[in-house]
């Protein structure tokens, strides 16, 4: 049936397209309502090494010469990013920061790409918070800020680096205002007006159907 062909089927049959399309957009305003919003907060970190670089001088008559740590990006750096962001990423971590796998409250850490074969590419971490509530958005871009920090000197201390040599963050973005995130409530809302549109047509085209139908058994068979 071509476009006008449904159009005039629409309006001749609009007693039974109508109904449905109202109901489904009263579910569709219900569907909304019940899809809370989220609100998501972000940070950005920075590995920086100590001003006097990564290594102590073999002579304390002689130390190191003073570095400007955003000057000094190496490649351990970016493989110390890739350990944290590997590490905050499991399971286990997120049970320690009181994220349920189901829960409202979630946090990612990367390096500013989805992409996990790319993990070191530079000595940045981006942390990323969503929760039902702004204050749990932030809240848990923080913790996790602190949770990094503490790992990252977890981990020194275990391979025994001296602590004058010991990376360090910098808070180059802090935990950004939450903003709210409405995009699961409006692909709700048109999933649902989709199938109100949907079952318009097929109300509207059933009954045509159904009157055709009762209209031939009127006028009986053929002579």
């Amino acid at each position: 049936m071509d476009f006008w062909g449904t159009v005039l089927v629409l309006f001749r049959r609009w007693y039974a397209a109508v109904p449905a399309l109202v109901l489904s957009l009263a579910v569709a305003a219900g569907v909304y309502s019940t899809i809370p919003t989220t609100y998501i907060s972000s940070a950005v970190l920075i590995l920086t090494t100590p001003v006097t670089g990564g290594s102590l001088p073999s002579n304390p008559r002689y130390p190191n010469g003073l570095t400007n740590p955003m000057l000094n990006f190496e490649q351990g750096l970016n493989v110390s990013a890739s350990i944290l962001i590997a590490v905050m990423a499991t399971p286990d971590m997120a049970a320690e920061l009181g994220v349920a796998e189901d829960g409202d409250t979630s946090y990612k850490v990367t390096n500013g790409s989805n992409n996990l074969e790319s993990l070191a590419t530079g000595p940045y971490l981006f942390v990323e918070g969503e929760s039902p509530s702004p204050e749990g958005a932030r809240e848990i871009v923080n913790r996790v800020l602190s949770r990094v920090r503490l790992e990252l000197a977890n981990r020194q201390r275990a391979v025994r680096a001296p602590q004058a040599t010991y990376i360090t963050t910098y808070e180059a973005v802090p935990a950004t205002t939450p903003e709210p995130q409405r995009n699961r409530k409006l692909r709700g809302l048109a999933a649902a007006v989709g199938v109100g549109v949907v079952a318009g047509l097929c109300a509207a085209f059933g009954t045509e159907s159904f009157a055709r139908a009762r209209a031939a058994r009127r006028r009986g068979p053929a002579s």
